[in-house]
C-alpha cells in the first residue's frame, strides 16, 4: 500500500529539483528523501528523477504522476491543515489571568467554550506584566494599557452600584434619593450593616468620591469576605449592603436574592479589556474569547 508520505516527499522535490531543500522543506533528513522516493519508484515501478549537477530533474513519468496527484493531494493538505488548526484552537491549554472578583461573572463564561483554561488571580497591573512576558495567555483587565507588544479590545463595561439583602426596607433610602437629599442618604447608608471583599473599602470609598463628593466614608465595613462574588453570596443569606460590581449584582437580583439600592449616575462606569501578547496563533483564540466576553457584559 502506497504511504501518502511519499507523494508528500515527491511533491516537494519535484517543486524544489533538489533532495536537500526539499528535506529542509519537510523537516526530514536527505537520506530519508531519497529513501521514500526510491520506495515510491519501486512502487510505480518507473524512475521519477535523473540526477544533475545541481539537484535532479523529473522524467517524463515524473510530470505525468505530477499531474495525476497534485489537486488532490493539495486537497489533503489543506483538510489536514484546516482539521490541525481546529484541534489546537480547541484543545490546547490556554492560560487566562483576571481578579478573582470577576470569575464567578465573567471567567466561568469562558469554561463551556474551552477544554482547558488555567485561571489565575491577580490585579490589573500584575496582569499586565504576566501578559507582556509571555506567561500568561490572556487577561481581563479594567485599565487600558498602550504598548507594541501587547493587544488590547474593550469587551464592555461595569459600574459600581449599591445592592442590599431582601430583608432591608428601602423606601426611606429611595425616597431620599429621589428627591435628592444627600445628607438623609447618607445617613440611612452610615445606619447599615456593610460588607466589603477589602478593608480598605476601595468600591465604597470610589463610590463617596463620585456621589457624595468626599474622599472618605464614615462606616466601618461589619464584614470583609475577600472574593466580591462570596461576599455578595453570604450577603444575600443575611442582612446587610455593599458596593459591588453591576456584573456580579445582576444575577443576584434577577434571581430576587438581593435587591439593588443605588444605581447612581454620578458613579462612572469602568471599561473592561481583553489583553495578550501580539501571537498569531492565538488569533482565533483571541476572537472567541472576546466574543464570550461581550456576550456576557452586554
Amino acid at each position: 500500500m502506497v504511504n501518502l508520505e511519499w507523494y508528500r516527499t515527491f511533491k516537494s522535490v519535484y517543486k524544489n529539483g533538489n533532495f536537500s531543500l526539499a528535506a529542509k522543506e519537510l523537516f526530514i533528513s536527505q537520506p530519508a528523501v531519497s529513501q521514500q522516493i526510491s520506495m515510491l519508484e519501486a512502487h510505480v515501478g518507473y524512475k521519477l528523477f535523473n540526477r544533475k549537477s545541481k539537484g535532479v530533474e523529473p522524467t517524463e513519468y515524473a510530470k505525468l504522476l505530477n499531474n495525476l496527484i497534485i489537486e488532490a493531494l493539495d486537497r489533503l493538505e489543506n483538510v489536514e491543515n484546516g482539521f490541525r488548526a481546529k484541534a489546537f484552537d480547541a484543545n490546547r491549554l490556554i492560560s487566562i489571568g483576571i481578579s478573582k472578583h470577576l470569575m464567578s461573572s465573567l471567567g466561568s463564561c469562558l469554561i463551556s467554550k474551552f477544554d482547558f483554561i488555567d485561571f489565575s488571580f491577580y490585579e490589573n497591573d500584575t496582569l499586565f506584566e504576566l501578559v507582556d512576558s509571555k506567561k500568561l495567555d490572556f487577561a481581563v483587565v479594567t485599565k487600558k494599557y498602550d504598548t507594541f507588544d501587547t493587544i488590547q479590545k474593550k469587551v464592555g463595561e461595569i459600574k459600581q452600584v449599591i445592592v442590599g439583602s431582601n430583608t432591608i426596607d428601602a423606601s426611606e433610602l429611595k425616597s431620599n434619593i429621589k428627591i435628592k437629599d444627600f445628607t438623609a442618604i447618607e445617613q440611612w447608608l452610615n445606619d447599615q450593616k456593610w460588607f466589603s471583599h477589602n478593608a480598605q473599602i476601595p468600591h465604597i470609598k470610589l463610590f463617596w468620591l463620585y456621589v457624595f463628593n468626599k474622599k472618605r466614608p464614615s462606616m466601618v465595613p461589619n464584614y470583609i469576605i475577600p472574593s466580591e462574588y462570596e461576599m455578595l453570596e453570604i450577603l444575600s443569606r443575611n442582612t446587610g449592603i455593599g458596593v459591588v460590581w453591576d456584573i456580579n449584582a445582576k444575577n443576584f437580583i434577577a434571581a430576587k436574592k438581593a435587591q439593588l439600592l443605588w444605581n447612581s449616575k454620578q458613579m462612572p462606569s469602568t471599561e473592561v479589556f481583553l489583553l495578550s501578547g501580539k501571537n498569531e496563533n492565538l488569533c482565533t483564540i483571541f476572537e472567541n474569547i472576546e466574543t464570550e466576553l461581550k456576550r456576557a457584559l452586554s
